[in-house]
């Protein structure tokens, strides 16, 4: 196995890699200073558009568009011109809340979470999980969840996963057509790893892997939920992962230098890594089809 550095990215919050096949690019975004990126892996060109931060996640929505979810609205991005336009915003505001991590689901909808920070002990936390149908419309799907990250739907196209990093532990949920969910239940808890959970994505067996955002590495959880992998990497708080490449067999791993909260000094620290010859192949990711 071989780790890698891509690029000469140093972002001070690497978040949301997501494999681009047809363009044979990485896309990702540095989500403090609202930069998205798109990287070539081989030659390590990279093209940038900028965007109002703090940005929380985005996705592939046709050739020349993406949707992207900014402090508390949703917004579709022009990349051909860098053109922004809102489309909808969520129920909720205040000064430390904002949309978090998203990914597209199978029926070309888009959903995304939120991160609501420095609550007391015992305040609930408030936004939750919104769904943005292919026709724009905004809609909360589930609440009380205080900081998500990957979320992210199961190779089955019947499960849906999420992970709430304020509890340290990943939920499943039954998701129907109409991207209702049903009641969670705890699939994976990594407080005994000394870490929260962050970025998800599967592999084509049904592997959840994640990244160990203080443990300076990312994990593999079987169809159990029980930790069968741990891949050690060179970086104090790796922040999200995806399957990339050719047969979609490497990992590329975001990660963080300054998030704000957590921060590090040390020399790939905020870097884009590649991990080739891990053993897994990935699960295959849509593209969100949302026409307002």
């Amino acid at each position: 196995m071989q780790i890698e550095r891509i690029g000469t990215v140093r972002a001070a919050l690497g978040e949301c890699p997501v494999w681009d096949a047809a363009g044979n690019v990485l896309w990702m975004l540095d989500c403090r200073s609202g930069q998205l990126l798109s990287i070539n892996p081989d030659s390590g060109t990279m093209r940038e558009w900028l965007l109002p931060a703090p940005v929380g996640s985005f996705a592939l929505n046709g050739d020349d568009e993406i949707i992207v979810a900014l402090k508390e609205s949703f917004a579709l991005l022009r990349l051909s011109d860098g053109a922004l336009r809102t489309i909808g915003r969520i129920d909720d505001s205040h000064p430390h809340l904002r949309l978090n991590d998203g990914a597209p689901l199978p029926d070309g909808s888009f959903v995304a979470g939120t991160m609501h920070i420095h609550r007391q002990a015992g305040e609930a936390p408030l936004g939750g999980l919104y769904r943005v149908d292919t026709e724009g419309r905004v809609s909360r799907i589930a609440q009380g969840l205080g900081v998500v990250n990957g979320p992210v739907m199961h190779p089955d196209g019947q499960h849906f996963h999420v992970c709430d990093s304020a509890q340290r532990k990943g939920f499943r949920y039954r998701m129907d057509e109409a991207g209702r969910l049903s009641s969670p239940e705890v699939f994976i808890d990594t407080d005994p790893l000394g870490s929260a959970p962050d970025g998800c994505c599967f592999d084509r067996d049904g592997g959840l892997w994640t990244a160990l955002v203080h443990a300076s590495a990312i994990a593999r959880f079987d169809a159990d939920g029980k930790l069968d992998r741990r891949i050690d990497l060179p970086v104090a708080h790796p922040a999200s992962l995806c399957f990339g490449g050719p047969d979609l067999a490497d990992i590329f791993v975001t990660t963080i230098s300054d998030s704000g909260r957590l921060t590090a000094t040390g020399p790939l620290d905020g870097a884009l890594l590649r991990i080739r010859g891990a053993g897994a192949v990935g699960a295959l990711r849509g593209h969100c089809r949302i026409r307002p």
